[in-house]
């Protein structure tokens, strides 16, 4: 009996105590996996989900970050650069190229329409009229500026009014483009055409997609000085027309000087003959100073009387045109996608 009991003991030794001494506590085999009670969870951190770590916060992704105030500007005004940001230069050409008075919508479409257009003339090399600087206040080269004071002054009692919308306008459309095919447009505008915008070809012998004619509903009801004369004796325009054109024949009554006119349903004035030398309508609206190229010529006595209706090139965004459509119900959007054929509102690369 009791070599039984020592028996039995030594074989329990050698059964639990034995693989102790030849390296450890014996192991499941490989194709038992544990159970899932017998799995304590990993420990996480109750502040973070689990998954990857954060990324990076994105600047753009930022409410607070605007693409305005970090691109940075060199402006010519009149002889002198200045560095300023974005939305400063932006807030100052939309003080002077649009009433303050319009619909906010359309001068969220100003807005816009000057940014794109700075942008486009930036990627296309700048101006070689002023390389040292990227924008200049000179509407022949590029966009009219005004400072915050000087609008103030021109608004009066109005003025932190005015200032107000024009920055909301500019704020509200923080880094918005007009882009076709993902690029900024050539994103021209003016004040005032009649029952349609010019196409680009008709006024610059260059045609673009997005600046092709459309429909625009201002009229003399909704602008002020819709039509104007422009009254030159026969001396005087002599004088003007060969100061441009010193090719042309002008002799005789003024009468015989313009012939050949080609002009558009609208009345827009697309070439014409003056003195035997073909000219653009827009060409001769320049050297003349009229207001538009949509014009008739009468005559009487020594006198020869231009009666102009709209103002400007004709080409783009009409600015009076926008408030009508605005003031319509049209968003910013909707007013730059109906100017700009078959383009589209929104953030470079975006």
């Amino acid at each position: 009996m009791g070599k039984h009991i020592i028996l039995s003991i030594l074989l329990i030794f050698l059964l639990f105590f034995l693989p102790w001494l030849w390296g450890g506590p014996a192991q499941d085999p490989p194709d038992r996996l544990p159970a899932a009670d017998e799995v304590s969870p990993a420990p996480q951190d109750p502040e973070e989900p689990p998954g990857d770590e954060p990324d990076e916060p994105d600047e753009a992704e930022d409410p607070a970050f605007s693409v305005d105030k970090s691109t940075p500007l060199n402006v010519l005004l009149g002889e002198k650069l200045q560095p300023m940001d974005m939305e400063t230069y932006l807030l100052g050409v939309v003080r002077a190229e649009m009433p303050a008075s319009f619909e906010e919508e359309a001068l969220k479409a100003q807005a816009v329409a000057a940014r794109t257009y700075i942008l486009h003339k930036i990627a296309s090399g700048g101006s070689a009229r002023h390389p040292q600087a990227d924008a200049c206040d000179d509407i022949s080269c590029c966009q009219d500026y005004k400072s915050q004071e000087d609008a103030a002054g021109e608004w009066g009692e109005r003025a932190s009014e005015y200032e107000e919308k024009i920055r909301r306008a500019v704020t509200e459309t923080d880094g918005e483009c007009v882009l076709y095919d993902g690029a900024p447009v050539l994103a021209v505008f003016h004040s005032s055409s009649v029952g349609a915008t010019q196409d680009a070809q008709a006024v610059w012998s260059a045609s673009l997609p997005y600046l092709q004619s459309v429909e625009t509903p201002e009229g003399e009801e909704t602008v002020p000085d819709y039509r104007s004369t422009a009254a030159f004796s026969a001396g005087q325009l002599r004088e003007k027309l060969l100061a441009a054109l010193p090719e042309a024949k002008l002799e005789g009554s003024p009468s015989n000087w313009f012939t050949d006119i080609r002009q558009q349903p609208n009345g827009t004035v697309t070439s014409l003959s003056v003195g035997g030398v073909e000219v653009g309508g827009n060409r001769l609206r320049t050297i003349l100073e009229l207001r538009s190229a949509c014009f008739t010529i009468s005559f009487e006595g020594d006198t020869v009387t231009f009666s102009v209706s709209g103002y400007g090139h004709g080409v783009g965004m009409s600015q009076y045109g926008a408030n009508v459509l605005a003031g319509n119900g049209m968003t910013y959007r909707e007013i730059l996608e109906w100017y700009y054929t078959g383009a589209e509102v929104g953030p470079v690369g975006g």
